[in-house]
C-alpha cells in the first residue's frame, strides 16, 4: 500500500483586471504573518519558495512602514504556495494523525490577459498552459475591483457588464485549446466566487449591499459567463457561479491629493483570513451539498474536493479518520456508503457542537482537528460579521 500524503494541498485561482489589487491581496495575506509580534496557537505559514515569500513580506513592509504599493505585475503569471505547518507535526502523537500540513497554492492570473488579444502564438500558448496549471483549483475568486466602481458611481452597470464580459471573453478565447479532443473538463474550478477588492473604500458596505449591486446591475452578465463556464465541463450541474459573494480589503488606504496614498493602515485588513477557511472547507461543503442532490460520474467525483473525505472524516469527529485516510477508496461503492455519510455529518457540525469540539482539540494539543474546526468557525463568523456570503443550493 503507497504511502499517505503527510499534506493535504488545496489550489484557489484569483482573478482580477490590471490594476484590481492582486498582489496586494497576496502580499498582505502573508505578510502580517510574518511578523514578531504575529501569534497563532495552531500553525504556522510558510512560503515554500524563500525568494517568493521575502518579495511578498518586502510589498507588505513597504505599504507598512513607506505607504508604498507594490509594483505593479504585468503579464505576469504566479503561483504562491504556502504550507499551513501544523503545531507538534514533529511530535510521536502527530503520526496517528491523518496529516502534518495543509499547503496553499494561491493562482494568480494576468489581468492583461483578460482585457487583450495575446500579441503572438507564443503568448497565446502561455495562456492556455497557464489556465491549465491553475485547474486543480476548486474554487476561483473573481474579483471587483471597488476602486473602478468608485469611478462609475451611479453607472456602475457600465463597469460590471464589462469587467463579466470580459471573464467570459477570455475563457471563450481559450476554449478551443481547452476542450481538447472534443472532451469537456472533469477537473476545472467548481466555485466562482464574486469578490470586492478594495472594500475600504466602500466602508458602508456589507456583502449583501455587494451582492444586490451586482446582481442588480449585472444580473445577465454573471449567467451568461455561469452559461460560458457550463459548456466546457463535465456535468455542468454541479458549478456555482456568482452564487457565492466575499469583501476583501488589504488594508485602509488614505488618498493624497495626487491619488498616491498618504497613509496605508496595514492592521485594517477585511476579509483575508477567510482565504484559507475557504479553500479548504467549502469545497467539501458543496460537493455535499451536489452529492446529496445528483448522481456525479465516478471520473468527476474523483477530481472534486481533493482530500474532503479526510477533512470531513476530522470535522465529523469520526473514529474512521486513519481509515478513511488509508482504505476507504474515494469513489465507489464503499465511498457511496462511508465518505458521503462523512461529508453531511461535516456540513451539519456548527454552533456550540462546533466551538465545543474546537476547544476540546486544543485542550488535547489535536492541532488537525484545531485547525480545521477553527477555519469552520472562521467561516460562520465570516458570515455573521457580512463579509462572505455562502450559497445555499
Amino acid at each position: 500500500m503507497p504511502k499517505r500524503s503527510r499534506v493535504r494541498e488545496q489550489h484557489i485561482a484569483v482573478f482580477g483586471e490590471s490594476g484590481s489589487g492582486k498582489t496586494v491581496l497576496v502580499s498582505s495575506f502573508f505578510g502580517p504573518t510574518q511578523e514578531g509580534t504575529y501569534r497563532n496557537e495552531l500553525w504556522d505559514l510558510v512560503a515554500d519558495d524563500t525568494g517568493q515569500g521575502n518579495r511578498l513580506n518586502q510589498n507588505y513592509l513597504g505599504m507598512r512602514d513607506r505607504s508604498t504599493v507594490p509594483t505593479a505585475t504585468r503579464f505576469k503569471a504566479t503561483a504562491y504556495s504556502f504550507t499551513v505547518q501544523l503545531k507538534g507535526a514533529f511530535d510521536a502523537e502527530s503520526k496517528r494523525q491523518p496529516f502534518d500540513a495543509l499547503r496553499l497554492v494561491w493562482h494568480d492570473y494576468p489581468g492583461e490577459w483578460f482585457e487583450e488579444e495575446p500579441s503572438s502564438e507564443e503568448e497565446r500558448r502561455r495562456r492556455v498552459e497557464t489556465f491549465f496549471s491553475l485547474l486543480r483549483s476548486d474554487v476561483a475568486v473573481l474579483l471587483v475591483d471597488g476602486q473602478k466602481l468608485l469611478d462609475h458611481a451611479g453607472e456602475e452597470e457600465r463597469y460590471l457588464k464589462s469587467l463579466f464580459a470580459n471573464y467570459r471573453q477570455g475563457i471563450l478565447r481559450l476554449k478551443e485549446d481547452l476542450l481538447r479532443n472534443d472532451d469537456r473538463l472533469i477537473e476545472f474550478p467548481r466555485i466562482w466566487i464574486i469578490a470586492l477588492s478594495k472594500s475600504d473604500l466602500f466602508p458602508d458596505w456589507d456583502v449583501y449591499a455587494f451582492r444586490d449591486l451586482v446582481v442588480g446591475r449585472a444580473a445577465a452578465d454573471v449567467e451568461r459567463l455561469h452559461e460560458t463556464i457550463q459548456g466546457i465541463v463535465e456535468t455542468p450541474e454541479a458549478l456555482s457561479v456568482g452564487e457565492d459573494f466575499l469583501i476583501l480589503s488589504s488594508a485602509e488606504f488614505e488618498a493624497g491629493a495626487d491619488a498616491a496614498p498618504r497613509g496605508i493602515d496595514v492592521t485594517r485588513r477585511v476579509g483575508l483570513d477567510l482565504i484559507l477557511p475557504i479553500a479548504a472547507i467549502l469545497p467539501l461543503e458543496r460537493r455535499a451539498m451536489w452529492e446529496r442532490r445528483m448522481e456525479i460520474p465516478r471520473q468527476v467525483l474523483d477530481k472534486m474536493a481533493d482530500g474532503a473525505e479526510v477533512i470531513a472524516a476530522v470535522l465529523a469527529g469520526s473514529s474512521l479518520v486513519n481509515r478513511v485516510a488509508t482504505k476507504v477508496p474515494r469513489i465507489g461503492p464503499m465511498a457511496k456508503h462511508v465518505v458521503l455519510p462523512l461529508l453531511v455529518a461535516a456540513t451539519r457540525v456548527s454552533g456550540t457542537k462546533l466551538k465545543d469540539l474546537n476547544a476540546k482539540a486544543r485542550d488535547n494539543h489535536d492541532y488537525v482537528t484545531a485547525t480545521l474546526t477553527q477555519f469552520k468557525l472562521d467561516l460562520e463568523r465570516g458570515e455573521s460579521d457580512r463579509l462572505l456570503l455562502r450559497s445555499i443550493r
